[in-house]
């Protein structure tokens, strides 16, 4: 049976302005010491968790983005963060930067739910690659977020929340990626269709990983690898990796899967992978061994990659829940996965919900 850990929520914090509560959209999860940091896709906020003495996380307290950054939509929609990530007193985080196709109703007549297919949406905040200062209290060990606060490392230099240059229908990244061979065929395509997806996202020094759900290239998944660096003006630019580009493509071939999230031990990563289209099927997760080692694109095949564990998801009476979206490690032996839809044996009372912990296999 798989080892769970409870995640408790404050009821005065949990829902959004739809109702939507905090843990039935977990879409990506950071531990930080005892501080275990969630982001759900339909909030402008990430909630931050502590670990318990029975070692479970409750104390929840939120944060809000729009205290931190500024972002492209004033309107409070959502920001759809799919990652974060962790590097020299600085939380990253990535929004999906994907389209959205519009359901059908079922009470609706036939002819509207056909039209609604035909619908495509932009959410403005989505769009955004950003890092806001982040610091632990020597006391608490708590980590608290900071629009701009100095440098415990430099005394005398400020650490400031910035983002990437953009707007409310695109950005630098989005722009580079209208112009790539492989990936400029998918940007006008919703994420759930096969189109251009970001969730995940893994810090390595200066080097920001970012796992794509899509597109996925006849079975191949792709992560890029940029450098953001701030300007004058305190705006977020990509460093020139390379005398053509300033990002990287890696492609993994995880046999038709895209990427779910990324998460560095060391050199390695740790791949939670699962379908890019709208459906049920075999989630993941793979070891890259030795894959932050050197400054080259990379092509791993499938047999390069360690297949360590496949992870529990929704079937038949449960179709479409138990969707793993978030992965971190606990330490070098376990990881935590939280998942989006969770079932209603996932759910505990009104605000809590169960997290799987999985072990590494050597």
């Amino acid at each position: 049976m798989t080892e769970q850990i409870k995640l408790s929520f404050s009821p005065d914090l949990s829902l959004n302005t739809e109702g939507k509560h905090v843990r039935d959209g977990l879409s990506t999860a950071l531990l930080l010491g005892d501080n275990l940091w969630l982001s759900c896709d339909e909030r402008t906020t990430i909630e931050r968790l502590t670990r318990l003495s029975d070692g479970t996380f409750g104390e929840h307290r939120s944060f809000d983005i729009y205290d931190y950054l500024d972002l492209p939509a004033q309107d409070r929609s959502e920001i759809d963060i799919e990652g974060m990530g962790m590097a020299d007193h600085y939380l990253w985080l990535v929004g999906s930067h994907s389209l959205k196709r519009k359901k059908p109703k079922r009470h609706d007549s036939i002819p509207e739910q056909i039209k609604r297919l035909s619908k495509i949406k932009s959410d403005p905040n989505r769009y955004i690659l950003a890092r806001i200062p982040m610091l632990q209290d020597p006391k608490t060990g708590a980590y608290t977020l900071h629009k701009e606060v100095e440098d415990p490392d430099k005394p005398g230099n400020m650490l400031r929340a910035g983002q990437l240059r953009g707007d409310k229908s695109s950005n630098l990244l989005t722009e580079l990626m209208e112009q790539d061979e492989h990936i400029a065929p998918f940007m006008n395509i919703p994420g759930k269709d096969n189109g251009f997806d970001i969730e995940g996202l893994a810090v390595h020094g200066s080097r920001i990983f970012i796992g794509l759900r899509g597109p996925v290239l006849r079975g191949w998944a792709m992560v890029l690898e940029v450098e953001p660096e701030e300007d004058e003006a305190g705006i977020l630019r990509l460093k020139q990796l390379s005398k053509k580009k300033p990002y990287r493509k890696h492609f993994l071939n995880l046999r038709g899967k895209g990427i779910r999230e990324l998460r560095i031990s060391g050199k390695d990563m740790y791949l939670l992978a699962g379908p890019t289209m709208d459906l049920d099927g075999v989630i993941a997760i793979y070891r890259w061994r030795n894959a932050v080692n050197g400054d080259n694109e990379q092509v791993v095949h499938n047999n390069e990659l360690e297949r360590l564990n496949e992870v529990p998801h929704g079937s038949g009476e449960n179709s479409g829940k138990d969707k793993a979206e978030g992965l971190t490690l606990l330490d070098d032996k376990q990881m935590l996965v939280v998942f989006d839809s969770p079932t209603e044996e996932r759910t505990v009372g009104e605000n809590d919900v169960l997290a799987d912990v999985l072990r590494v296999v050597e």
